[in-house]
């Protein structure tokens, strides 16, 4: 699935082959590694996610508070495949990233929305598949991994697979007893395990 890593930064650049391309201040950053495995339904959760994140303070300096989009504050997007990489002994391999050329399709389709629910000079990127020399000066540090919502939910089952039912789950599967003193029997089966919706 996508990976996205959100630094929090006071103050980036980018140098495309030798050619700096602006300086900006006040930027939450965006690099997102693209996967042969992701849709659109996952770019549009990441760029939710992205536009909504609370990691600036608010008027009264409380932490964690207001969104880019609250501060209009810039958006910096790389292109990084090398998120989607698995280690083989000390050599990373990057078989799981998606072709370049449809990788680009797909990372254009990434910026897009995000200028269209941004003003768009707020959006900067390099050059997809350049040589980049990206420049920032984190703030705090602060950053932030987001993850698509099915890979939660598939992380979740495999968990629950691997652990089995839980004492909790084993004691609403256990056979009731009948209450004398109420003088009824309680009846009804266990409810069906439950498929819990991803959030956006």
């Amino acid at each position: 699935m996508d990976t996205a890593m959100v630094p929090h930064i006071t103050q980036a650049s980018i140098t495309v082959e030798g050619e700096q391309i602006g300086s900006i201040r006040w930027v939450i950053g965006m690099f997102l590694g693209i996967s042969l495995e992701d849709t659109q339904k996952e770019l549009e959760h990441v760029v939710r996610k992205i536009l909504n994140l609370h990691v600036f303070e608010d008027e009264s300096g409380k932490h964690w508070s207001k969104s880019v989009m609250d501060k209009q504050y810039n958006v910096l997007c790389v292109s990084e495949s090398s998120l989607q990489r698995v280690l083989k002994g000390n050599e990373p391999d990057f078989h799981l990233a998606m072709p370049a050329g449809q990788a680009e399709a797909f990372y254009m389709g990434f910026l897009e929305p995000l200028c269209k629910a941004e003003r768009p000079e707020l959006i900067k990127d390099g050059k997809f598949s350049a040589y980049l020399q990206v420049h920032i000066q984190s703030d705090g540090p602060g950053t932030i991994a987001l993850e698509s919502p099915l890979e939660k939910q598939q992380q979740r089952t495999e968990n629950a697979s691997a652990k089995g039912p839980s004492e909790s789950s084993k004691k609403r599967s256990a056979p009731r007893k009948e209450d004398h003193k109420a003088g009824s029997k309680a009846e009804g089966t266990c409810p069906s395990e439950r498929q819990v919706a991803a959030s956006p």
